[in-house]
C-alpha cells in the first residue's frame, strides 16, 4: 500500500456516502464513491483502492456481488460490509465472498476505521445462550431467501409460499439498508 490511502465507498444513500466520504477525507484517506455495482466497474478500470466499504443493499442490487469484484483487483484490500439489515446468512456470505469484516448500521467511522485494522477474529467475543425469537427467525429466513434470489422480492415470496404484497409489507417494516 502506498502512503495515500485509497477508499472506495459503495453506497446509494448519497448522504450517507457524502457523510462517509468528509470523515474519512479528514482522516487523510482519498476517497471515491460508487452508488451501484455497474459504477463501482467503471470507477475499478481506472482505480485500485486499499480499503472499501460497500453497503448490503445497494437499490435493487446487493452489495454483496461488489466483494468479489473488489477481492479480485487486491487480495490485500481491507473490505467491510456495511449494512442495516444485519443477518447470519448475509454475514456468512459477505465472509465467504471475501469480505474481511461485517458491521451493521447505525456504524461510524471509528467503527469502519477499526475494522480495517483487524486482521483476526476476536476469541474474547461473549458467546450469549440467548434464543431467538419467532419473530428473528422469521426474518432470517425470509433474508437468507431474498439472499439465494438475489433480492428478487416475486422470486423470494413465491419460494417463501406468501402473496408478494405480504413479503413487501413485511420488509417495509425493517428496511433494506
Amino acid at each position: 500500500m502506498s502512503d495515500t490511502k485509497l477508499l472506495v465507498i459503495v453506497e446509494d444513500d448519497a448522504d450517507l456516502a457524502r457523510t462517509l466520504r468528509r470523515s474519512f477525507e479528514r482522516r487523510g484517506y482519498q476517497v471515491i464513491t460508487a452508488a451501484s455495482p455497474e459504477e463501482l466497474d467503471a470507477l475499478l478500470t481506472t482505480h485500485s483502492p486499499d480499503f472499501a466499504v460497500v453497503d448490503l443493499k445497494l437499490g435493487n442490487a446487493s452489495g454483496l456481488v461488489c466483494v468479489p469484484r473488489l477481492r479480485a483487483i487486491d487480495d490485500a484490500m481491507k473490505i467491510v460490509v456495511l449494512t442495516g439489515f444485519a443477518s447470519i446468512a448475509t454475514a456468512v456470505e459477505a465472509i465467504k465472498l471475501g469480505a474481511d469484516y461485517y458491521l451493521a448500521k447505525p456504524s461510524n467511522t471509528d467503527d469502519i476505521e477499526a475494522a480495517f485494522s483487524r486482521s483476526e477474529g476476536n476469541v474474547e467475543v461473549p458467546v450469549d445462550g440467548r434464543q431467538s425469537s419467532i419473530k428473528t427467525v422469521e426474518w432470517e429466513h425470509i433474508h437468507q431467501t431474498l439472499v439465494e434470489t438475489d433480492f428478487n422480492i416475486s422470486e423470494t415470496a413465491r419460494r417463501l409460499g406468501m402473496h408478494r404484497r405480504t413479503l413487501a409489507r413485511k420488509l417495509e417494516k425493517r428496511q433494506l439498508r
